[in-house]
């Protein structure tokens, strides 16, 4: 399942994202990944987190984001949930078509597997394509 929290900068969707990320470490039986761009989170949240800067890793783009995320759902049997904080940032790309495309790859490799992802979208929910507005 793929969750997508747009909005505009300033409208509070990362305090959202730490405060669902923080509930969920409060469930014994999750497994969480929280992917950034930086360490703006990590005085933020729950020790349990496995927070992740993505700048640490050659990666650029959706289609190495993907491969990304799943080695890391290939390392990690029992993920539950994977954050991805400013998908702009981590991905190094602002081109909503190729967003759409890394949502819907995304959805298909998910399935059949108890892995959530949530995604902070900085842009106005209006400028959305519909392909990209229906994981909102």
């Amino acid at each position: 399942m793929i969750k997508v929290i747009a909005g505009e900068k300033g409208t509070g969707k990362t305090a959202q994202l730490v405060d669902q990320i923080n509930e969920q470490a409060s469930n014994e039986q999750s497994n969480i990944v929280c992917i950034e761009k930086g360490n703006r989170l990590d005085r933020l949240l729950k020790y349990k987190i496995r927070l992740i800067d993505i700048s640490e890793y050659p990666t650029s783009g959706f289609n190495e984001l993907l491969s990304f995320i799943a080695g890391i759902s290939a390392k990690d049997y029992d993920l539950t949930h994977v954050y991805i904080d400013s998908i702009f940032k981590v991905s190094q790309s602002d081109d909503l078509s190729e967003l759409e495309l890394f949502l819907n790859k995304l959805d298909k490799f998910l399935a059949g597997t108890p892995i959530e992802v949530s995604i902070i979208l900085s842009t106005d929910l209006k400028s959305l394509p519909d392909g990209v507005k229906k994981y909102c």
